[in-house]
């Protein structure tokens, strides 16, 4: 547990998500062109308020889960710096499409269906709250941690990656959300990448994580249960 006191953390907190979600519509409203968006409203709260949630739990645990997730550009290797660069480039664009497609009038998604989307921001985030909170070792660099365990509980015995399995739910809620049928060719585009980190990723743990490659072999799938 932390020993900052609780009503600050929560201050703190709010006001994150304040000046997150006004950014962030902020943006979406320019780029569209218009505040008539409701997309927008809907979508950007089902993200941001479980993010702030999320932030707000893992202050409190105090797991240090905060500071391995915080990119530390210089640790990472080649390949990471490649692969970090393209997310940065991709989750851009999955905001930045939608948003020119509402201005631009390219696709038009029903109502129920950009609901769904915001379903899955809102899924996107319980899944990390619940694997981070498994597994506080998960930071965003492929290396072994001080005190690093493997992680076999919780989501954990599912499947080996339900950080990435997070990813995939954002990743496709977004383009779902803000009604843009063109921005899940953006998606598709980052499947590739995520599949080559998964298991550059395995290769590391199996070498360096005592007991990993035994994990393997008791829990099957990566990322997406009875698929892969």
């Amino acid at each position: 547990m932390t020993g900052k006191p609780l009503g600050k953390i929560i201050g703190k907190t709010a006001v994150q998500f304040l000046l997150g979600t006004s950014f962030l519509s902020a943006l979406l409203f320019l780029a569209a062109g218009t505040t008539n968006y409701w997309q927008v409203w809907a979508s950007v709260p089902s993200l941001m308020l479980p993010m702030s949630l999320s932030g707000l739990i893992f202050t409190v645990q105090g797991s240090g889960i905060l500071e391995r997730r915080r990119l530390k550009w210089g640790s990472l290797t080649p390949e990471r710096k490649i692969y970090m660069s393209f997310v940065y480039i991709a989750e851009l664009s999955l905001l930045a499409v939608p948003a020119l497609d509402r201005r631009f009038g390219w696709s038009h998604m029903p109502p129920g269906v950009s609901a769904a989307g915001c379903a899955l921001l809102v899924l996107a985030n319980v899944v990390w709250i619940v694997s981070k909170t498994a597994n506080p070792y998960a930071g965003s660099a492929i290396t072994i941690y001080e005190g690093h365990k493997l992680c076999e509980t919780g989501p954990y015995a599912l499947i080996r990656h339900p950080n990435y399995a997070g990813d995939l739910l954002l990743n496709l809620g977004l383009p779902l959300a803000l009604g843009s049928w063109y921005t899940l060719l953006v998606f598709a585009a980052i499947i590739p990448a995520q599949v080559y980190m998964t298991l550059d990723e395995e290769r590391f743990l199996r070498d360096n994580l005592p007991g990993y490659t035994e994990y393997t072999r008791k829990v099957r799938w990566r990322i997406i249960p009875g698929i892969w």
